[in-house]
């Protein structure tokens, strides 16, 4: 087995998550080795590829399950405001790299897209023009747009409106802030950026031992896919950002913090339309009321998506169920990951969500016409023939311990750390990409905490708002708002 050097920061995983932490480190500390494994041949290609996920800027701008409605009628907005200030620090962070020639004026991954809530019937309408006043309350909500006009909608969106029964009501919101992003472009771009400046990126490359030594550094026992070569190498700090494969990394790690911890996969699918006529017809994102039962990354939208410079039209997720971690992964991930620790919190979500595991079972069994009825929900002209299935990426929600439940399924993101700070993963899905910079921060925070103070000018440069809220100056949120806009090509 092939011996190596001493790394300062090893990074498991080629998605957007290494790639924001790698940058990150690199900015900071620009003496640190940083080495990239990724199992595949190429990075982006699980969660970050922009066909694996709607590349909705996820800002709680249109997604209702960020702001659910309490028992007296009144609307939390709490998520949603946490979720769009964690997105605006990855706007100023790719602000900073845009201004600085740290992502290059080619990298064509974010565009202006509109995003919109649309929903129908009395009930929902009420919701959302409440759910409507109590956001634009809120700085950063403020400009949103509110309407029950079918004339209206019709211009914002003409595929929601043709075709639909005029008696109904609807009623929607738009926020021009919104964006549509491609996390592929993106971590490629950054990636690039890193091994252009000496990272050592290992494709084909599957990590698949890691155990701390008594000196306090990480061996990491690495296979290549091809040549079956292994090697092995210790590290200083150890990032695991393998999407559902990071739980299975941590539990080889053996570290406390990652016991009780596992994982509930869900698969996708999605309908793709390529056709012009149709595309140039709708350019938002539009964001409906979930199912009964679904689960939060199964609300239907219909989505502009712009890869590579064209456009196309997603609809979806159909969600359901699968025992892989990752799309390429294995059908055994599911059952290998249980464990003593964790068999409790599992059996408990288990019980406690069965009606979810029926709603995806149904999901996965849905006939071809009952899919895209849900499409002619959104887009009542839909035409078959001008649309075709495409799989989507793979969720793995968080289950962890609950010392009333046994165990709860977690839907969001959890960052896993050691309590010396060597090594920290991130489990779970949505928003993750979307708020990759601030859950990045999150674990440099805790992962170097004796290194902050030195490292502050460089972090304010790179995030100007760093340690403060926009929502605690609106004058100077719509100031930062602006200069991420300029400096990104958006318009708005």
């Amino acid at each position: 087995m092939a011996q190596d050097e001493t790394i300062d920061v090893v990074l498991i995983g080629g998605g957007i998550m290494s790639a924001t932490l790698g940058t990150l480190l690199h900015a900071l500390q620009p003496d640190w080795s940083i080495r990239i494994y990724e199992r595949l041949g190429a990075v982006a290609q699980e969660s970050s590829n922009p066909w694996n996920n709607a590349g909705t800027g996820h800002a709680a701008l249109c997604e209702l399950n960020y702001t659910p409605e309490r028992p007296d009628g009144s609307i939390d907005i709490t998520s949603a405001v946490k979720v769009n200030e964690q997105f605006q620090v990855s706007r100023e962070f790719w602000a900073s790299l845009a201004e600085h020639a740290k992502l290059p004026k080619d990298a064509f991954f974010i565009n202006s897209t509109p995003h919109m809530t649309f929903v129908r019937g009395a009930e929902h309408v009420d919701y959302l023009r409440r759910r409507w006043e109590a956001l634009t309350d809120h700085p950063l909500f403020s400009d949103m747009e509110y309407s029950e006009d079918p004339k209206v909608i019709h211009d914002w969106a003409p595929l929601l409106m043709v075709g639909r029964d005029r008696l109904e009501p609807v009623a929607a919101t738009r926020a021009d802030a919104g964006t549509d992003v491609d996390f592929g472009a993106l971590t490629r771009a950054l990636m690039d950026g890193l091994v252009d400046d000496g990272a050592d990126l290992r494709l084909n490359t599957e990590v698949t031992g890691l155990k701390r030594l008594k000196n306090g550094l990480w061996r990491i026992r690495s296979q290549h896919s091809v040549g079956l070569d292994k090697h092995e190498v210790s590290a200083r700090y150890v990032f695991v950002g393998a999407g559902g494969w990071a739980l299975k990394l941590l539990q080889k790690a053996g570290i406390p913090e990652a016991k009780g911890y596992g994982l509930f996969p869900i698969s996708g699918q999605w309908l793709r339309s390529d056709d012009p006529a149709i595309v140039a017809k709708h350019r938002a994102k539009v964001y409906g009321k979930a199912s009964l039962g679904a689960p939060p990354m199964s609300v239907p939208h219909l989505d502009t998506r712009i890869v590579d410079g064209r456009a196309s039209l997603l609809f979806g997720p159909y969600a359901g169920l699968s025992p892989r971690f990752l799309k390429k992964g294995n059908l055994l991930d599911l059952p290998l990951s249980v464990r003593p620790h964790n068999l409790i919190p599992m059996l408990a979500v288990a019980k406690d969500n069965f009606a979810l595991v029926q709603y995806l079972v149904r999901e996965l069994t849905k006939s071809k016409s009952a899919k895209f009825a849900s499409l002619q929900e959104f887009f009542p002209d839909a035409d078959p023939k001008d649309w075709y299935p495409l799989s989507a990426g793979q969720r793995a929600q968080v289950i962890k311990k609950d010392a009333k439940k046994g165990g709860v399924l977690q839907f969001g993101t959890e960052v896993v750390s050691g309590a010396d700070g060597t090594i920290a993963g991130l489990l779970g899905a949505s928003p993750g990409a979307s708020t990759a910079a601030a859950i990045m921060l999150d674990v440099v925070r805790r992962s170097f905490p004796d290194r902050l103070a030195a490292w502050e000018p460089e972090l304010r440069r790179l995030i100007p708002t760093y340690g403060s809220l926009l929502s605690d100056d609106p004058r100077n949120a719509r100031r930062i708002q602006a200069s991420t806009a300029k400096a990104l090509g958006l318009t708005a």
